[in-house]
């Protein structure tokens, strides 16, 4: 019954992206939105439901550990295993405010959730500084993609199929529709997916934090995982890589910061291990993001698989401190010594590589 529940939570996760990437990017144009908005809203929120759920019901749970763990794997997660991934399906596009606003915003929050961790917790003032970020963050987006409208769209109505006239998702109320059925797939299908990966975990004597920042961390972001592959596939990439930056930004201010609220008083305790490694990923990967957009305004194939190829080694790492492996002290020098100059060489090799002619950018 668990396999199957794991089966059927991954069929789910593929209904349900393929009726969200549809309403969202039909709702797009009939409110001249760009897909990148959307990506970064109502699609980014969205798939970020399951860990707005999880880590929400871990603290209610008295799971501190599960609930920080999420919120700091699926960030991982997002950016090398869901762009990495998509990235080799098809390289992606860079929309250039990306470059200058939101991967900015997605490295503060990091940054920040850095800074207030230092004394070893996120208390309740902590989640309140969080919380309204979130919201000003929320509320500056809609306003400065309504203020340029006209613009969006004209500049998407050539590269933007509109639904067909008379066709049923033309309509305002099929569109929302299909973005709330979506929705609640997602949430069903990572729901199930997590559940049945916890069992198997609980099985083999996985700790709650390592749990968190790996099978629930990846249970809870496949809905990330379905929309953006399959946006990719579609390509829609503005909402696909949207999606993922908009959901790491989320997770970091809305997640936790509803998360410290849920606490109280007693705040969220944060783990040593969290604090010392897990958290300075969180930042490095968040960072290697500039270099790698930055020049060509794409992310490359070889780029997917470098950070494909980085998070398989990440989740290495977790498993040999969990079993305390003998191995695990070469490695952690080894993983320390590959995380910055991961940074550094993608840098480098990203500013020495010819950039490449893209299209016009579209203003948002």
């Amino acid at each position: 019954m668990t396999l199957l529940t794991f089966l059927a939570g991954l069929a789910l996760l593929v209904l349900g992206a393929e009726l969200l990437v549809r309403g969202a990017s039909k709702l797009a144009l009939s409110f001249g939105i760009s897909p990148l908005v959307v990506g970064l809203t109502i699609v980014a929120f969205g798939t970020s439901a399951p860990e707005l759920a999880v880590s929400t019901g871990a603290v209610l749970d008295g799971k501190t550990d599960l609930a920080l763990g999420n919120v700091v794997g699926s960030n991982i997660f997002n950016i090398l295993f869901i762009l990495g991934l998509s990235a080799l399906i098809t390289p992606l596009v860079v929309n250039v405010q990306l470059i200058r606003q939101e991967v900015p915003v997605m490295v503060g929050g990091a940054l920040l959730l850095l800074a207030l961790s230092l004394d070893g917790q996120i208390g309740l003032a902590d989640g309140a500084i969080l919380m309204g970020l979130m919201l000003a963050y929320t509320a500056f987006l809609v306003v400065q993609s309504r203020k340029q409208v006209n613009q969006t769209q004209g500049d998407y109505a050539a590269d933007s199929a509109p639904a067909a006239p008379g066709g049923w998702d033309a309509k305002l109320p099929a569109q929302l529709g299909l973005i709330v059925v979506g929705l609640g797939l997602l949430v069903l299908g990572s729901e199930w997916l997590v559940s049945s990966s916890v069992i198997f975990a609980k099985a083999l004597g996985v700790s709650d934090l390592v749990i968190g920042l790996t099978i629930v961390a990846a249970g809870t972001s496949m809905p990330e995982v379905a929309t953006s592959i399959m946006a990719a596939l579609k390509g829609e990439r503005d909402i696909a890589v949207g999606n993922v930056v908009g959901s790491c930004t989320f997770n970091t201010f809305g997640c936790l910061g509803l998360a410290s609220l849920a606490a109280g008083d007693a705040g969220l305790m944060v783990p040593a291990a969290v604090l010392n490694f897990d958290l300075w990923v969180m930042i490095a990967v968040s960072l290697a993001c500039l270099p790698v957009f930055i020049t060509g305004r794409e992310i490359a194939r070889w780029e997917g698989g470098v950070f494909l190829a980085y998070y398989l080694a990440y989740v290495t790492y977790l498993v040999l401190a969990n079993q305390r492996h003998d191995a695990l002290s070469a490695y952690s020098w080894t993983m320390m010594s590959f995380v910055i100059p991961l940074t550094v060489i993608t840098l480098v090799v990203s500013l020495l590589r010819r950039p490449i002619t893209a299209q016009p950018t579209k203003t948002i």
